[in-house]
């Protein structure tokens, strides 16, 4: 799983650490819910999450499709508006869980958080 974080939008590192936390939630309940054998594999052998980073929205968008046309899960988490940032702002995304391969295919150019 990769867990890509906005940085052209200001958030502190504990609204970073959140919104990465509900990406990873979102993203593992929807592979289990649509895909329980992926999920359980997944789990089995640990876990495997990397959280990157993107300079801009477009960016952002142009990933988002890429997972989507690999068949990649995606969820976008969107920040309720209740701390630092307006209601409804895009804040990261996971991709996957799902092969690494795939996943590398998107998201190898991203440098770490």
């Amino acid at each position: 799983m990769a867990i890509v974080v906005r940085q052209d939008i200001r958030m502190g590192k504990g609204k970073v650490a959140a919104q990465v936390g509900h990406a990873s939630v979102e993203a593992s309940e929807t592979i289990r819910k649509e895909n329980n054998e992926l999920w359980k594999k997944w789990i089995e052998e640990g876990q495997c999450k990397v959280v990157l980073k993107t300079n801009s929205e477009e960016e952002f968008r142009e990933l988002q499709l890429k997972a989507k046309r690999r068949g990649l899960p995606v969820v976008v988490i969107r920040d309720r508006g209740l701390t630092q940032l307006d209601p409804d702002t895009v804040t990261c995304m996971g991709i996957g869980p799902g092969p690494s391969k795939l996943v590398d295919e998107v998201t190898g150019h991203l440098r770490l958080l």
